[in-house]
């Protein structure tokens, strides 16, 4: 029964990868959800194909109990929905129990961001006389400048950055393609990063990727991670740092700064204006505390 239930996970995982094309992250996401779906289901004596909106939403209620965020429960839902449809599609099922249940409602919760004096103070970091420095020191001011996920920098090559021109062109979720301006102090770095130290890191002619490790390969999310840690660290900065943690900062600091929000959408990459619409909300929050310092009866 266990196999023949694994047996359906296996064929959805095969269409979402490639019927749909979705990356192996995202594939291995819906793997572990529908794992834990499923496992719960065989404990109920319950194949994917027999389970019932009550069965699902004894899940979600399971879920609750172990703590799971809304979040986690939601994105789990989703999973199971999308499941459930493509089972539909392919005659599995007859009806789709999924189709009245809604989402637990999530707290809409404010990206972390650093000032521009906590930025500038990261950035000042790298030691740009050795060339892992200098290559870090283009890292933080490409992606400080243009605003682009990580793994959209790290997935760069060298033909994607033009310096003569400044832009980049980055490829995006769901492969779609921009063109982002880079600002002149991150062209500066990038231009003396790719003319003395990336030479220096290269190992092979054939090698493409922009920012390599010290083996002259692409570097890595992982290893970019420990990079910024490092250097926050070195900082003093106390705030939690992740990878987007630069992103979110430079949507921020555009907009406080009167940036038109579809302007910042569209560097940003967002499909919908809604998804930007977040950092206007911590700009408000900038100009209450501006507001209430400054107005004599706040």
């Amino acid at each position: 029964m266990k196999e023949r239930m694994m047996g359906v996970l296996c064929d959805f995982l095969s269409f979402l990868q490639v019927e749909r094309g979705l990356s192996r992250n995202t594939v291995q996401s819906y793997r572990y959800d529908l794992e834990h779906f499923i496992s719960f289901l065989s404990g109920q004596g319950c194949r994917p194909e027999q389970a019932t909106q009550t069965a699902i939403l004894s899940f979600m209620n399971y879920l609750q109990m172990q703590n799971r965020s809304a979040r986690t429960r939601s994105r789990k839902l989703a999973a199971i929905r999308t499941f459930y449809r493509y089972l539909l599609q392919e005659g599995r099922i007859g009806l789709d129990p999924t189709e009245n249940l809604t989402s637990p409602k999530l707290e809409r919760v404010l990206p972390r961001v650093l000032s521009v004096g906590e930025v500038e103070l990261l950035l000042s970091q790298p030691d740009t006389r050795t060339v892992i420095g200098l290559r870090d020191k283009a890292m933080l001011e490409l992606l400080y400048a243009t605003g682009m996920r990580v793994s959209e920098m790290l997935s760069l090559n060298t033909e994607h950055l033009n310096l003569d021109l400044g832009f980049v062109r980055c490829l995006g979720k769901g492969s779609r393609e921009r063109i982002i301006p880079v600002g002149e102090v991150a062209l500066r770095y990038s231009r003396e990063y790719l003319s003395r130290g990336r030479l220096k890191l290269r190992k092979n002619n054939w090698e493409r990727a922009l920012f390599l490790n010290r083996h002259g390969s692409r570097l890595s999310r992982q290893g970019f991670w420990k990079i910024l840690k490092g250097y926050a660290r070195r900082a003093g900065i106390t705030k939690e740092i992740t990878p987007h943690v630069l992103r979110h900062s430079f949507a921020t600091h555009l907009l406080e700064n009167g940036a038109d929000l579809r302007v910042v959408q569209e560097i940003l990459g967002h499909a919908d204006v809604t998804t930007t619409q977040i950092y206007t909300h911590l700009s408000q929050g900038k100009l209450r505390d501006v507001y209430e310092k400054a107005h004599p009866r706040s």
